[in-house]
């Protein structure tokens, strides 16, 4: 029996939910990622796309060619959520679902057609999706993964497109090599430098050659160009780790603002970690220097979300890797061995209003935003670029907890 796979893409996810909290940036041109120098872009609306900018590109060379357009930081959290909503409506509906990224899914059909058509089934699971979280999708229908992302990238923006059984190498045929999975830039030089432009040749290629060209992935691209791809979908499991970087405009050894960029990352993390009913059980820190050489170091604690518990194994990591003093051009914190489960009360340094203290602090930051609420130590100017610092009550300044450490 053949397989029915259907790929679903958020377009522009990051920009679409910005439109969603903000209705004024509608039809405007958005650009979202780090707004320094350094910064790359994470996404683009489509009114962008006319001047030659797209994701992955540094920031500045965006705004050297769209300096007219609305550039927003942006908030992983705020786009975690979204993803969320559109991962249970899917979950709900579809026998098997493979969550490939935060805005990409894909989900296995088969044998679905012997109630109703798949095709029917997807595409009013498009508009159940779009209709629930406000956010526009585009689908891809097929009978394996590649052909069915292939196909949404060609449907986009919020469009849909099924390949008939047996018409994979034709849809394909026409087609940049760009559009297969797998074919990078480089790997799109090389296939240029070849003469080849479109996936036509490379299906009359023999398999044979690619081989003895590109190695292993050779053979994989030869298959995906002729519509062949008997790779399985994974199930969505939950992920068993959270990070945050930050990636500085200018290299530096101040010491109290890495100390401040931290620590910031540790609360916020923690409170991601309280939010989604999780604990950790593993901390790591990471440096990398001016000369992009790269250091981490980690620990196994007791399993945990509270900020108080993670902020001194946080600062101790970072000094014991802080060692070359160098210039520091990144700095990023990560929980992971994560498992489900709250906040329990320590018998011996924890009291129980400390724990009504964070249900307070949570409820107020789920309400009016992950900054309505933090420690004062992150309110250095360092700090402030990490996440989302809107001010959401209405020019008043958000409440800070003071505290020290032991």
């Amino acid at each position: 029996m053949n397989r029915t796979i259907l790929h679903l893409d958020l377009d522009t996810f990051f920009v679409s939910c910005e439109r969603l909290l903000d209705s004024s940036l509608k039809n405007k041109a958005i650009i979202v990622g780090g707004t320094g120098d350094r910064g790359v872009v994470s996404a683009a609306s489509y009114e962008t796309r006319a001047y030659g900018v797209h994701s992955g590109m540094p920031m500045k060379m965006a705004r050297q060619l769209c300096p007219h357009a609305i550039y927003i930081r942006g908030n992983a959290g705020t786009y975690t959520n979204f993803s969320k909503q559109v991962t249970e409506i899917l979950q709900s509906e579809v026998p098997l679902l493979e969550k490939s990224s935060v805005d990409e899914f894909y989900a296995d059909l088969t044998g679905m057609d012997r109630f109703f058509g798949c095709y029917k089934f997807s595409s009013e699971l498009r508009n159940k999706v779009f209709r629930e979280s406000g956010l526009p999708i585009s689908i891809g229908l097929s009978i394996n993964k590649t052909v069915s992302k292939v196909a949404t990238n060609e449907a986009k923006p919020n469009n849909q497109l099924m390949i008939d059984i047996g018409y994979e190498k034709p849809f394909l045929a026409p087609l940049s090599i760009k559009k297969i999975p797998l074919v990078g830039e480089k790997t799109y030089r090389i296939f240029c430098n070849m003469g080849v432009k479109n996936i036509h040749t490379v299906q009359q290629m023999p398999l044979e050659m690619m081989t003895s060209v590109f190695g292993k992935n050779g053979q994989v691209i030869w298959q995906r160009a002729n519509g062949i791809d008997n790779t399985p979908l994974v199930a969505y499991h939950e992920r068993k780790s959270i990070s945050s970087e930050r990636t500085y405009g200018q290299d530096t050894t101040d010491v109290v603002a890495l100390k401040t960029t931290i620590v910031a990352m540790a609360e916020n993390l923690a409170f991601q970690l309280r939010r989604g009913g999780k604990l950790t059980s593993c901390v790591t820190v990471k440096i990398r220097y001016s000369d992009f050489q790269t250091y981490s170091k980690q620990i196994k604690i007791p399993y945990t979300s509270a900020d108080h518990h993670l902020i001194p194994v946080v600062l101790e990591l970072f000094e014991k890797l802080y060692n070359r003093r160098m210039l520091i051009r990144l700095v990023g914190v990560r929980y992971s061995a994560l498992t489900a489960g709250t906040y329990q009360i320590n018998l011996f340094d924890d009291e129980n209003k400390t724990v009504n203290l964070y249900k307070a602090m949570d409820a107020i930051r789920v309400k009016y935003g992950d900054r309505s609420v933090m420690r004062a130590i992150t309110l250095g100017d360092s700090a402030r670029t990490i996440g989302n610092f809107t001010n959401p009550f209405n020019g008043e300044p958000p409440i800070v907890l003071a505290h020290r450490h032991q």
